[in-house]
């Protein structure tokens, strides 16, 4: 396991930053715009397609989308991101792949994505790590969107987090008897809903002011030998001229 050698900027909102951060992965997602995306262990059918398709969208759009390799909403989240453009925060050491039920999720965005961890080697999730991965998850994200909860869950932890942390919240429209957490919020004027998505994927997506091919093409970390294929020396050149970097055989934009 390596661990971070810069700060990571969100998780200036937090009373103690957690130190040492390890990670498995790509960590030029770090920079993206990113949202988290939380809510229930055994989300609905209704919850599960429209947290896939707000995931998916929104990762299609440059949004780099958070989470922490739960069951349920987070795998769906997870899942559902465009090439695994997201970051999973683990609430045990990374050298454990938990909820055994996603260690192939989790495999995949160690690959592709990047999977964070405050925790050493060999440390198991215990429920207190579970309360600091929620904070941390909270954190990453330029807004929360919880997509279903219950009254008293670990979700609704999460908006109290995002209360101290000045975010934003934002749920899904449900019927009624249903995800009575986010209900609740939406009574108390505690959280925006999500009536189109693609309106608020609109919202947030990103505009790409830079349209220079060989940068949007190396934006998440390219193999160097896949982009010399593509650019051939026009890739030495951009690395000469500072526009790239190369870090163990994978290429980024500066």
């Amino acid at each position: 396991m390596k661990h971070l050698t810069q700060d990571i900027k969100e998780f200036s909102v937090l009373k103690k930053y957690p130190s040492p951060i390890y990670y498995i992965g790509n960590t030029a997602l770090l920079k993206n715009r990113k949202i988290s995306i939380v809510g229930s262990r055994r989300p609905s059918s209704y919850t599960q397609a429209l947290t896939y398709e707000l995931s998916s969208k929104l990762s299609q759009r440059g949004i780099t989308i958070v989470s922490g390799a739960a069951m349920g909403v987070d795998s769906l989240a997870h899942n559902a991101t465009y090439d695994f453009n997201t970051i999973a925060v683990m609430a045990n050491a990374l050298n454990i792949r938990y909820p055994s039920v996603n260690s192939s999720l989790i495999k995949h965005i160690e690959k592709k994505g990047l999977c964070l961890s405050a925790y050493p080697k060999d440390e198991k999730a215990r429920a207190y790590t579970f309360v600091q991965r929620n904070e941390w998850v909270v954190a990453l994200g330029e807004v929360l969107i919880i997509t279903q909860a219950e009254l008293n869950s670990g979700s609704l932890r999460s908006f109290e987090f995002a209360q101290k942390q000045n975010k934003k919240v934002f749920v899904l429209a449900h019927r009624i008897g249903e995800s009575l957490g986010t209900q609740d919020l939406i009574i108390q004027n505690k959280a925006e809903v999500i009536y189109d998505i693609d309106d608020f994927v609109n919202r947030y997506k990103i505009e790409e002011e830079n349209k220079d091919e060989i940068l949007l093409f190396c934006k998440y970390g390219i193999n160097m030998q896949l982009a010399l294929e593509k650019f051939g020396n026009k890739i030495y050149e951009y690395e000469l001229e500072g526009k790239i970097y190369s870090k163990n055989g994978i290429i980024y934009p500066k």
